[in-house]
């Protein structure tokens, strides 16, 4: 055989094994699956807690109940966007029924999902300090550290996602972004 051809051949391989490679994404996204199952148990446990102790909730009770259940929501919704967005996005499109497909699948890039993951993450984190200050608001003793802390964290997460956008506006600008015009 032609070292032009053997050449060829081996690159022909490997192309198909590197595309090919992308498969070994899939456990990770049905872990995500069973992590979703997981939540969806947690999620259910808490309301049934909170159910049966509903008669005695005073509001402030009842607001933290619900920004428990929300953040678990948030949660769930972060990871069936990284199932469907990064399935879609590295390792093949979903194929589904026409109509039953969520608006936004199929049109999230890798950027728009990070600001997904990002926008929720710091809802999640202001969730965490609006639970905190609910406390407080009850005189419930807050431990000063840990709330500091809170705060610089849910900041630093604000400053990133705010960097992400910029960067993000700026390359499509220039047109160097994936999702230029």
């Amino acid at each position: 055989m032609p070292k032009q051809q053997m050449a060829f051949l081996a690159n022909r391989i490997l192309s198909r094994g590197l595309l090919d490679s992308r498969w070994i994404m899939v456990p990770f996204y049905v872990g995500l699956v069973l992590a979703l199952l997981i939540l969806l148990f947690v999620f259910g446990r808490e309301l049934f807690e909170h159910l049966t102790s509903i008669l005695r909730m005073n509001s402030s009770e009842a607001i933290v109940m619900v920004l428990s259940l929300i953040d678990l929501s948030l949660v769930a919704n972060l990871v069936l966007i990284v199932i469907f967005a990064g399935y879609e996005n590295f390792v093949s499109r979903i194929e589904s029924e026409p109509g039953s497909r969520p608006g936004w699948m199929g049109t999230i890039d890798f950027a728009g999902m990070k600001m997904k993951l990002m926008a929720s993450i710091t809802a999640i984190s202001s969730i965490a300090l609006l639970r905190l200050f609910m406390k407080m608001s009850e005189n419930i003793a807050v431990d000063v550290d840990v709330l500091r802390w809170m705060v610089i964290i849910h900041l630093a997460l604000l400053i990133s996602m705010l960097l992400l956008a910029v960067t993000d506006w700026l390359n499509i600008r220039t047109g160097r972004g994936p999702t230029a015009p």
